[in-house]
Parts: C-alpha cells; structure tokens; sequence
C-alpha cells in the first residue's frame, strides 16, 4: 500500500488535500480511461485528472494484493479507512528517507502549483488542475523564480 500512497502522492497529492487522497473509492477510478476523480473539499471544484503509466501499474499491483469489498482505494493496515494521520506518517517518513525534514503532505500541494507555473504553464490551467473555484486562490504560484528569466533576452 505504501508505495501505491506515495505514486499516487508523487503525481498527484501534490494537487489534493489531505482528506481528498484518504476519501478516494474505488468507483473514482477508471482504468479504462486512465482517470481519477477528485472530489474537492471546501467548495472546490471536482475534475477528473489523467492517471499515468506508474501510476495505474502501481495502483493495479496494490488492488491485485488485496482481499476485500472495502469501497476505499486506500486502507489502513487494519483494514479499515485510510485516515489523514496515517497520510502525514506515510509522507513523512518518505520525506525522511530522501533527506527532507518536516515535510507535510500539504507542502507537495504547493511545490506543484509553483512547479507547474515555473514551467510556463497558464494560470487558468493549473487553477483548474488544484480545484481552486477562485483564480485569486492560484495567483500566489506565480511567483517568478530566477530560472524563468534566463535565456529572457
């Protein structure tokens, strides 16, 4: 389960919330269409976002070892509903593992809205990649980091 957490929080626990990775389902999944669906907290707006190749290897590995009709996509190792602590704990002793100190899940939430805009993309793109219902909510990304000027002139 573990490494399923932390590939799924590698692409995409950057962009949830805590409580949106523990409140996955199964029926959120469809690995026909390589797809996630999100369903965002404090009056965000729910998206369905692509599954990468990692990702669904990852996710088909951890459903294949399981033996059970829980309807959560993660399980705590009791068998029961993935709660927000363990999240944190996951995270954290990765964070750890990599040399990375106090390193919370909601830090990779950030460092994807700053990497995504540090790549040029458009603000309304990576609003609508976060959920934020208010573009005032994504325009703290924007930030220009040094990188993005050179090669300018």
């Amino acid at each position: 389960m573990n490494g399923a957490v932390m590939t799924i929080a590698r692409y995409h626990a950057r962009e949830f919330v805590k409580q949106e990775l523990v409140d996955l389902r199964l029926d959120d999944i469809s690995f026909d269409r390589a797809t996630l669906w999100v369903t965002r907290l404090k009056g965000s707006n729910s998206g369905m976002h692509p599954i990468e190749g990692d990702e669904l290897k990852a996710i088909r590995r951890y459903l294949g070892a399981r033996q059970d009709n829980l309807p959560w996509l993660f399980l705590s190792e009791r068998q029961g509903w993935l709660t927000r602590f363990a999240v944190n704990y996951l995270v954290n002793r990765t964070a750890e593992a990599a040399g990375f100190i106090n390193l919370h899940p909601h830090c990779l939430r950030h460092s994807c809205g700053y990497a995504l805009a540090d790549r040029g993309v458009d603000l309304r793109t990576i609003q609508e990649w976060l959920g934020h219902r208010s573009i005032e909510m994504t325009v703290r990304y924007t930030r220009i980091s040094q990188r993005r000027f050179n090669g300018l002139w």
